[in-house]
């Protein structure tokens, strides 16, 4: 019955092929440092500094998602025209581009790096999108940005 197509893999979530070592990706959460997060072979295997740094990472994008979703940067008079149509756009390529890769790094199933985006994107929306930092809250809240909500529906 060893003909050699079906071996289950080690214990330890890689695989070794022809010499190699090769990461199995994980399709449930699990916990710990020994993660592969959006780039081969970061933050690396036993290296507990660079898993910090990696969430840390995920947790200023998400924060930086939020800036840009609520940031207000092109001044009122010059909201018209081909120069702030160009920077808006470059301003929601930039904040759709760092919300995938926020996303992508929730993709390792880590737990950490769920709950440091979760994370992030609550704080990023504290300091940035509630009203606990307005000066006055605007009779029609939320459109004060210079991009558009990110809306699902």
């Amino acid at each position: 019955m060893n003909g050699g197509g079906n071996i289950p893999p080690p214990s330890n979530n890689t695989m070794t092929t022809m010499g190699h070592r090769h990461m199995m990706m994980h399709m449930t959460f699990f916990w710990g440092g020994d993660a592969e997060i959006l780039f081969h072979g970061w933050p690396g295997h036993d290296r507990p500094g660079m898993y910090f740094l990696a969430l840390a990472v995920v947790f200023f994008f998400a924060i930086f998602v939020e800036w840009l979703s609520h940031c207000s940067i092109i001044r009122e008079s010059s909201r018209r025209g081909a120069a702030a149509g160009l920077l808006q756009s470059l301003m929601y390529a930039l904040r759709i581009g760092l919300a995938y890769l926020v996303m992508l790094a929730v993709m390792s199933f880590n737990g950490g790096v769920f709950l440091v985006a979760i994370g992030g994107h609550s704080v990023g929306f504290f300091f940035f999108g509630s009203m606990a930092f307005k000066k006055a809250a605007p009779a029609n809240y939320g459109t004060t940005s210079d991009l558009p909500p990110m809306i699902c529906c």
